[in-house]
């Protein structure tokens, strides 16, 4: 955050802010806690508030980050335009005013560029950008981050979320090296580890990534924002690498509800993928790994619209042959789709019942719903990675088609 001045008089709530950040933009654990202690020296510092905000939101502790984040608001009228912007984008997030937050983030980047706390929420596949549910947001993410990169230098932070735009964009050697670098200047990054593993993912670097996860994992805290996924980056190489065992016994540790620590759109997704992707491997249906991702599913996510969360409650529903629970959230997303509130469009339904056509052996059906999306699924978010599992599926649908003498039309 070059040139922004705190407006706080404590050097203690200075200090206790700036590392309560570092630990954020590198999903380092316990980040709250700096923040925390940042307020406790100066009650009024507003950015304090905002950041404990963002740290509580992004832990999936939703009523607290509210309150954090009325608290910064509130203790921010009165600031410069700069620093109130910093505090205006973190609530407009929390609040559910994701337009707003990015529409305010762009223009204030183009006079501030490097304000980290304004930049992040716009980056990640779970950010601004990445949950709009547009058409073509993997490339408006690598537009917007190559044109601030001149103002950035090495920042640890920046080269990590340019490396992610990049591979995400299909420059994979590009992002390795800003990874690399990356790494190099902080090694304890999360984020950084994380996208260093989608490089060496889309790089088809299968041994050398696991081998790389397996090493960093461990010093990592279960606490940890990125725990549970970066357990299931591991549990898919091991499964493609053949050690079901393995990945199983990875998926138990780190992964399933009950095991894994980690917000609820990480825990549900990754554990449906996961487990829908096992069984494409050719692992037998693991029926009460499915129910305990259902009932989690369901209690976390009660209602459709977020379509990344829809389509992982949906693969549930199909594994489980719950076709009650389909119908009703297929009845939800297509009212919104009327009411023009579903932000990715037709997708996501599509998919939803073309998961339960596959569970139900229905292979033609599957391709029909599925092969219209494929030029347009970047749009439920997520990352290339976790929506190859639409790829395999529509894959295993064609060949399983064709050995049961099913049309495909």
């Amino acid at each position: 955050m070059s040139g922004l001045a705190l407006s706080t008089t404590s050097e203690k709530a200075r200090r206790a802010y700036l590392e309560g950040e570092a630990r954020l933009l590198a999903a380092k654990p316990f980040a709250e806690k700096s923040f925390e202690r940042a307020i406790a020296a100066d009650p009024d510092f507003a950015l304090a508030h905002a950041g404990e905000a963002r740290a509580l939101f992004l832990a999936a502790r939703i009523p607290e980050a509210k309150a954090a984040a009325l608290m910064a608001r509130e203790l921010a009228k009165n600031l410069p335009p700069r620093e109130r912007n910093n505090v205006e984008v973190v609530v407009l997030t929390i609040e559910g005013g994701a337009a707003k937050a990015y529409q305010l983030a762009r223009e204030h980047l183009k006079q501030y560029p490097t304000d980290a706390m304004v930049l992040a929420p716009c980056t990640g596949v779970f950010g601004l950008i990445g949950f709009s549910g547009r058409k073509g947001r993997e490339q408006e993410l690598r537009d917007l981050m190559e044109k601030l990169a001149p103002h950035w230098g090495e920042a640890p932070f920046f080269l990590t979320q340019l490396a992610f735009a990049r591979v995400e964009t299909g420059d994979t050697e590009g992002a390795r090296k800003a990874i690399e670098r990356a790494m190099q200047l902080d090694p304890g990054s999360a984020h950084g580890a994380h996208v260093k593993a989608h490089v060496h993912y889309e790089a088809g670097e299968t041994e050398q990534g696991l081998t790389f996860l397996q090493k960093w994992l461990p010093d990592y805290p279960k606490e940890g924002l990125l725990h549970c996924h970066i357990s299931w980056h591991i549990a898919l190489w091991q499964l493609e690498l053949g050690d079901h065992a393995a990945a199983m016994k990875t998926y138990l540790k780190g992964v399933h509800p009950g095991g894994a620590w980690g917000p609820p759109i990480n825990v549900l997704t990754d554990a449906a993928a996961f487990l829908w992707r096992a069984e494409l491997a050719g692992c037998p249906r693991e029926a009460e790994r499915w129910f305990e991702v259902k009932k989690y599913g369901h209690k976390n996510f009660p209602a459709a619209g977020i379509a990344f969360a829809d389509v992982h409650r949906a693969l549930a529903c199909a594994a489980t042959g719950d076709e009650v629970a389909l119908e009703t959230m297929l009845g939800e997303l297509r009212d919104r789709q009327k009411a023009g509130k579903l932000l990715a469009g037709p997708i996501v339904p599509a998919l939803a019942e073309a998961f339960d056509a596959f569970a139900r052996k229905d292979y033609a059906k599957a391709i029909a719903l599925i092969e219209p999306h494929m030029a347009e699924h970047e749009r439920i978010g997520g990352s290339r990675a976790q929506r190859r599992l639409i790829e395999f599926t529509l894959a295993a649908a064609r060949h399983r088609a064709i050995r049961s003498e099913l049309p495909i039309n």
